[in-house]
């Protein structure tokens, strides 16, 4: 009989991201480059970024009920989890998506 569990991430899980700006702004071009220094130094080589721009696909806000942007959904691993804001707090961002740090050796 299995035992139902909360999914959590393996080592070799491909974690997919989903980062919702509107334009070039400020915000926007910060988060998106505060996501890829995380993913770079947290998920090197596992994970997916799709950056989805609102005002050339606006219809796209409605499946993942954004209502505010920037605002970055991780999709998997699942439970599906969101951050709303220019990610520039590292801690805020690593915990709200459940990422551990990497352990020094």
């Amino acid at each position: 009989m299995e035992t139902p569990l909360a999914p959590t991430a393996t080592e070799d899980e491909t974690w997919e991201l989903r980062l919702y700006v509107a334009g070039q702004t400020v915000k926007s071009v910060t988060a998106l480059a505060n996501l890829k220094s995380y993913c770079e130094q947290h998920l090197k080589g596992r994970y997916k970024l799709e950056v989805i721009d609102l005002l050339v696909h606006p219809q796209l806000a409605a499946g993942d009920q954004i209502l505010a942007i920037p605002t970055l959904v991780r999709k998997v691993p699942v439970p599906i989890r969101k951050i709303i804001g220019d990610l520039s707090n590292q801690e805020r961002v690593l915990v709200g998506l459940d990422i551990r740090p990497a352990e020094s050796k």
